[in-house]
């Protein structure tokens, strides 16, 4: 099976080591592609341990989980790696239609790895002609809007 995070890398062989606890990212890219692929699984407990600890909360796991799963994940577009930064694009579909969250996000290298520590949300939307979510090769306007 294809990783979640669009790598073309098996799961097996990308985000699934991580989440597991077998692995650790070792660029910002990968931890934030592996903490996509835990919302697609629903893998709150890797989201919270991922964070920096000021931003750890324990109950924050069945939230995170909550709303993992109640929306369908469709895509992860990778705008721009830098060195702590990471931009991306999360297309989710809810009740609502399809959606994309677009962030720009801070990473640190603490305790011996990568932790996410903030990000900048953009107020993004998905444009008529851009390709569709969906993956079905049509744009957006002849398919899924």
């Amino acid at each position: 099976m294809e990783c979640y995070c669009g790598s073309k890398k098996p799961f097996s062989a990308c985000c699934e080591p991580f989440l597991e606890g077998k692995a650790l990212p070792e660029t910002p890219e990968e931890l934030m592609r592996s903490r996509y692929s835990a919302y697609v699984v629903g893998n709150g407990a890797y989201i919270v341990a991922t964070s920096v600890k000021e931003n750890r909360y324990g109950e924050d796991v069945a939230l995170i989980e909550e709303y993992a799963q109640s929306v369908e994940w469709l895509r992860l577009e990778v705008v721009v790696a830098k060195e702590k930064t990471v931009e991306f694009k999360a297309y989710y579909k809810d009740a609502e239609g399809i959606k994309v969250q677009h962030e720009r996000s801070n990473f640190v290298f603490e305790e011996g790895m990568w932790l996410y520590q903030d990000g900048k949300i953009f107020n993004s939307k998905i444009e008529r002609n851009d390709p569709c979510p969906c993956g079905s090769g049509k744009k957006y306007k002849k398919c899924c809007a």
